[in-house]
């Protein structure tokens, strides 16, 4: 490999490394909702020069956690919850077709599979943990969502939920009446699949599942 091929993937490397390391932050609350992301700190504290930082600060902005302000600079982004509204009615939409385009490629173990996680978040409501059942929750849906032959959507679908974590990293802190209602929304879906029902019919109801979710929120804000 010529020297000039190592330093690229030398470089890709590193941005790969501050973007994840920032995006972690970013999603696990040590770096909060308007907190100043300045290149030269980031720098100093990581250890990394301040180009593959400033190439993951340009891909966290595309991904939507990251906003730059003028007269403030680069931020972790903040939000209003009419934004979580619009980000849960786009998942709505991605997710009724996803779960559509996924069943007919779920073995019936692979149905079982996801049973066994509503199961878990079933348990998680006795003493409920929000952050615990919003972790299940995601996993639940990827478990269907890994089956959706369209890699294009999948990926949408993975920066979309990326955006809602760090909106909020339970969108049941808003509408906690919402989980248990939820759980049994995800035993009809996978009832749905299981039993090969109309595709048409799978995509409404997974659909309507997160509409809900919307719908609930938007009454919290007006009563």
């Amino acid at each position: 490999m010529s020297s000039e091929k190592k330093q690229g993937k030398a470089k890709e490397s590193k941005a790969e490394f501050c973007y994840q390391l920032l995006r972690s932050r970013i999603l696990d609350g040590t770096y909060v909702p308007g907190y100043r992301l300045v290149v030269k700190e980031l720098a100093r504290e990581t250890g990394v020069s301040t180009i593959p930082l400033r190439e993951a600060l340009r891909r966290l902005q595309s991904d939507g956690v990251v906003e730059v302000v003028r007269n403030v600079g680069a931020r972790v982004a903040v939000f209003e919850s009419e934004q979580v509204e619009h980000t849960l009615q786009i998942l709505a939409r991605l997710e009724g077709y996803a779960t559509a385009a996924s069943a007919p490629h779920m073995t019936a173990a692979q149905v079982s599979a996801s049973r066994e996680i509503n199961d878990r978040m079933v348990e998680a409501l006795v003493e409920f943990d929000s952050a615990a059942f919003t972790a299940l929750n995601r996993e639940f849906h990827f478990s269907i969502y890994r089956h959706c032959p369209d890699a294009r959507l999948r990926s949408l679908l993975e920066t979309q939920w990326t955006l809602l974590d760090h909106m909020r990293r339970s969108t049941f802190s808003y509408v906690p009446s919402r989980a248990r209602r939820s759980v049994v929304e995800h035993s009809q879906i996978l009832t749905l699949i299981s039993g090969k029902a109309d595709a048409a019919e799978i995509e409404r109801v997974a659909r309507a599942h997160k509409d809900a979710i919307a719908d609930a929120l938007h009454n919290v804000r007006h009563p």
